[in-house]
């Protein structure tokens, strides 16, 4: 099985290409790895090397007008594959923009921080969405 741990350049070309205006949704579902692997050998476990990510690239993200608007913890996969899919952490991310994504994956300080995702990560999905207003049925948009 592959690994998914950054965009590859055609994924991120196609996801510049299909800018428009207003807020975006990502649904990041991410696999941690036990122990993280950094290239220089440090010991740390994949949590605490997410962590800090999450400490270094925040002020980053915030400053950008990003906001977390939704966290959980996966406890089980009721449908779906039962081995391949088995997720530590899913968050939906909001970034006023397309662009706003962008500038964040450009910034000098978000990219020395992103060293830790990569050490920390053993799987992810990230999936951009639309934000739109629920109906009132399942998968009902307004």
């Amino acid at each position: 099985m592959t690994a998914h741990i950054d965009p590859t350049k055609e994924t991120f070309a196609a996801f510049r290409a299909a800018d428009r205006a207003g807020p975006i949704h990502m649904l990041n579902l991410v696999k941690l790895r036990a122990e993280a692997a950094y290239p220089d050998g440090r010991a740390a476990t994949g949590a605490e090397a997410y962590r800090s990510y999450a400490r270094e690239s925040g002020p980053v993200f915030r400053r950008l007008g990003g906001k977390q608007v939704w966290i959980g913890k996966p406890e089980l996969m009721l449908i779906g594959p039962q081995d391949a899919e088995q997720w530590d952490i899913a968050f939906i991310a909001e970034y006023p923009s397309v662009q706003a994504f962008v500038d964040m994956l450009r910034d000098p300080i978000y990219r020395e921080a992103v060293k830790h995702r990569q050490a920390a990560v053993a799987d992810s999905r990230l999936l951009r969405l639309a934000p739109a207003a629920a109906g009132a049925e399942f998968g009902e948009i307004e």
